[in-house]
């Protein structure tokens, strides 16, 4: 199972050193993707680097997203929870990836019966 390493920095320009910054700071990965910029060939990276070009090679992430905002309503847009604390948002966040996780299992070991992720909680 691989694992996914988010990095919760937010930059408002796409420079060099600012991004350079960002890598850094964030746990060391195997792997690094982003999308086709120029800037992002410039930088050095603990593992390797691969640049997405299309929507095709993110289907999954966004798909993934899309639950994430569905099944945690303080993760959906323009919603009026939202978490206080990071700690309860990472706690939430964490409850919903293994329910989510064990529920891909169950559904790939039996693909024919339901498995509903409130089921799992």
């Amino acid at each position: 199972m691989t694992r996914c390493i988010v990095s919760y920095d937010v930059v408002w320009e796409r420079t060099p050193e600012v991004l350079q910054g960002v890598i850094d700071r964030a746990p060391h990965a195997p792997r690094y993707y982003s999308d086709a910029a120029l800037v992002y060939r410039e930088l050095s990276y603990w593992g390797t680097h691969t640049s997405m070009y299309n929507k095709s090679e993110t289907y999954s992430v966004e798909a993934v997203n899309a639950d994430l905002r569905h099944y945690l309503a303080r993760l959906g847009r323009r919603s009026r929870c939202f978490s206080r604390c990071i700690h309860a948002l990472r706690r939430a966040v964490d409850l919903f990836v293994r329910c989510y996780n064990a529920r891909q299992l169950r559904k790939r070991k039996n693909p024919r019966y339901p498995a509903p992720l409130a089921a799992l909680i």
